[in-house]
This record gives structure tokens, sequence and C-alpha cells, in this order.
């Protein structure tokens, strides 16, 4: 097997090991911990500092301890949350829901900046077209990815089945279910039966065992990048001038158009994981069923993340973006309308199915077009995407007990638009002059990453 996919693989499946873990929890924050919005509370904090991180920590770490490293003391954050979930309070959760999104900027950014690295040495030296074979690491990356949330909520559905705590349903409360759901009332009705906690117990054994397992994987079988940072004898960017890195890529025009895709993403991502599984799965069919309908929408996006790879090669990513656009349009105004009942019970899994093939598409092409662009300055570059992408997360999940349903959605939609708009106005600067023209406006070697485009 060639070295640099063997490398690819090993990514991979340490990510699969950590989100199996990650996935599940976060699935399960707005439904297990609704009392006082204590999970919702967590998951913005949690992105909040991401947000935080993304600003300065990826070009920092990245360059003191090397991409290898960086994923493996991030990955040891996330660890950090599972244990914080044996005993869930204030205290224990938010405390470590910081320590997960001060290492979740990093984790992103240097997984970013290893699968360009590698994929653009590969192409170079098979002769290829580096934006390929990106894309195809990438397509690769989150197939494997992907399906960590099968896993996870395999896990979950499985450990929670054995005691169900779905009661009977009310039309009164199906009638709060879905778009009309307005979190300021009261919390969905049939699955707030909270599991056992020798389940709970038996849940977060597993899931923390999984994350080790993560960390342990990439800290022994993934190559370090060749030109690894040097950690003596030169001089270590200060905190304010990679934070300076980070914004300075802001002068790219092209840039700040893309912001929106980020944002777009985060936004989209914290709908499905903080208001799909409570007011439409949790509210309508109970908790142990939020498992299994977030295994549809992981499952194809897993299988879409692999197919997009291989097709952007022929199509070219602006045919794909169309399609998720398209798909996620639909899905938004479809959800406006319908009224969540148990007796339509395969449409809740359609709808979260379609989510993952639209979701798919800005995972991998999102990833790979911040990396073809902004080649020069990918840690910058992939630093401003989660940046951006914590953003979405902090607005939707700190907006989630004050909004209605169907604002939320509206919100989605008018984003949804303006990303397109954004979009195509970048894709015809990049029509009108091909080359990118980051030359004159690359950091100095300290600052950037050029060093990490070579093997």
């Amino acid at each position: 097997m060639d070295r640099s996919l063997r490398n690819v693989l090993v990514v991979s499946l340490g990510f699969l090991l950590l989100f199996t873990a990650y996935g599940g929890l976060q699935s399960l924050q707005s439904s297990l911990y609704s009392e006082e919005g204590l999970g919702v509370a967590v998951l913005s904090t949690l992105y909040g500092a991401m947000l935080l991180s993304s600003m300065f920590l990826p070009p920092l770490l990245i360059r003191t301890l090397g991409c290898k490293w960086t994923i493996v003391t991030a990955m040891s954050c996330y660890v950090t949350f599972s244990l914080g979930n044996f005993y869930a309070s204030w205290y224990t959760l938010v405390p470590t829901s910081i320590l997960l999104g001060l290492g979740a900027a990093p984790l992103w950014s240097a997984q970013g900046t290893y699968l360009t690295t590698v994929g653009n040495a590969y192409a170079e030296k098979a002769g290829q077209m580096g934006k390929d074979v990106v894309n195809r690491y990438f397509g690769i990356f989150f197939l494997v990815f992907q399906s960590s949330g099968v896993w996870g909520n395999l896990i979950s559905s499985l450990v929670f089945s054995q005691t169900p705590t779905q009661g009977p349903v009310s039309g009164e409360q199906l009638a709060s279910c879905g778009a009309q759901d307005c979190l300021m009332a009261t919390a969905p009705g049939n699955g707030t039966q909270r599991p056992s906690q020798p389940l709970l117990y038996t849940l977060l054994g597993i899931y923390t065992g999984s994350g080790v397992l993560a960390v342990l994987l990439v800290a022994l079988l993934l190559d370090p990048l060749r030109d690894a940072p040097q950690r003596s004898g030169g001089e270590m960017p200060s905190i304010w001038s990679t934070l300076m890195s980070t914004f300075r890529l802001l002068r790219d025009k092209r840039l700040r158009l893309l912001v929106l895709l980020p944002m777009y993403s985060g936004l989209e991502q914290a709908f499905l994981a903080g208001d799909y599984t409570r007011s439409y799965a949790t509210c309508a069919l109970g908790i142990h069923f939020v498992g299994y309908v977030m295994i549809c929408f992981s499952a194809t996006n897993s299988l879409c993340s692999e197919l997009y790879g291989k097709v952007s090669r022929y199509t070219g990513r602006i045919p794909l973006y169309a399609f998720g656009a398209v798909i996620q349009l639909s899905c938004i105004i479809a959800l406006l309308l319908w009224r969540p009942n148990p007796d339509q019970l395969a449409v809740f899994f359609v709808f979260s199915g379609l989510w993952g093939v639209a979701d798919a598409v800005w995972q991998t092409q999102n990833n790979a077009l911040y990396g073809v662009l902004f080649d020069r300055n990918k840690e910058a570059a992939f630093a401003n995407y989660r940046l951006w992408e914590a953003l979405g997360f902090v607005v939707a999940f700190g907006c989630s007990t004050f909004l209605c349903v169907s604002v939320k959605l509206y919100v989605l939609l008018g984003v949804l638009g303006a990303s397109a708009l954004a979009y195509g106005a970048v894709e015809r600067l990049e029509a009108r002059s091909p080359a990118p023209p980051l030359a004159a406006e690359a950091p100095e070697p300290a600052e950037g990453g050029e060093s990490q485009t070579k093997m």
C-alpha cells in the first residue's frame, strides 16, 4: 500500500473511533440533559471555545507540535468530555466542553493540513493533478469518518433499547413537535424519561474506550510530516503574530466571500444535532429512537462522501454544490410543513438520510475548496474555516432555547441562499483569474504555511 494512502487511512480510522464516541454523545446532549437547558448550553459553550481556539491555536500548535502530535493532543481533549459525562452537571460538563472546544479547531486544522499536504506530495510524485488527489483523499477520509455516526448512534440505541423509555403520545404532545416546538414552553413529551444510570455508565464506558483507542492508534501508527516544524533553533511565532496570520488571510476577497459556507455548515449540523433529534425524533418517537434516526444520516453522509470524492473529478465542484443546496432547500421547506407523527416512522429516516446526502457535499467540497484555493496558507485557511463553522454552531445552540424551530428553519433558508450567492461569486472570480492571487499576500515564512506544502 502506498505510504500516503496508509497515513490517510490511519487518520480516518482514528477519527472514526474518536467521533464514534463524541458524535453519539452530541446527538444525545439536548435530549439527555434538557433540565435548565444544560444540554444545549454545553454544546453552545463547546463551540464557543472552538471559535476562540480557531483564532490562534491551530497555526501555533501545528508549528510547535507538528500535525501528528497536534492531532494526538486534541484527541485527548475529546476523551475528557466523555469522562465528564459520567457525572453530568454544570461543574463537570461545562469545563470539559471548553477543553474539547479548545482542542477541536487544532484537531480539524491539523487534519485538513495533513491530508492536503500528503495529497499534494503524492500528486507531484505520481504526476497527477493536486486537486484531484486531495479531493480523493478527503473523500476517503469522510467515507470512514462519517460512518462514526452509524456506530456511535447504533451503540446508544442498542444500549438504551434494553429498557425502552417511550410512553403514550398524546395529541397535545404531538401538536408541539416539529416546527411548532418552542422550547420556552415545555420539554418534548414522551422522550423525557432518562435512561437508568447503569445504562448510561455502560454507554459512557464504551465511548471512553473508543476515544482512548483513537489516541493510541494515531500516536503509534501515523507518520509525521517529514518537514515537521523545528522545535529549536528557529524563532517561534508569537500568539499575536499567529492570530494575525489567521485574520490576515481575510484580505483575500475570496475568503471573505467564503465565510458563509462554513457558517452555514455549522448552522445546519447544529440544527440536526440539537433540534431535529429533540423536536422531531425524541418528541414524537422517544429518546431511544434518536440513535436509529441519526444512523440513517451518518450512513448516507458516509457513502456520499466517498461518491463525491470520486465524482468531483469529472463534474467539478459546482454541480455538487448545486445538488447539495437543492436537497437541503427541499428538506427545510418540508420540515416547515410536516407535522411529526409516530405512524409515519419512515419519514423520520427519510429526512435524516437526505440531510446526510446534502451535508456530505459541504463536508467534502468545503474542505477540498479551502485546501485548493489557499494551498500556500493551509493552516490559516483551515483555522478560518473552523472559526466560521464554530460561529455557526454557537449561534445555533446559543439561540436554541429562545427561538421556535420554525424560526430556525427560516434562518437556515436565508443563510443557505446567501451562501449560494457568495460561492457563485468566488467561482466567477476563479474563472476570471485561475491563478490564485496569493503570492503578493502570502505572509512571511515564519507565519505562513508554505513549508507544509512539500514533504
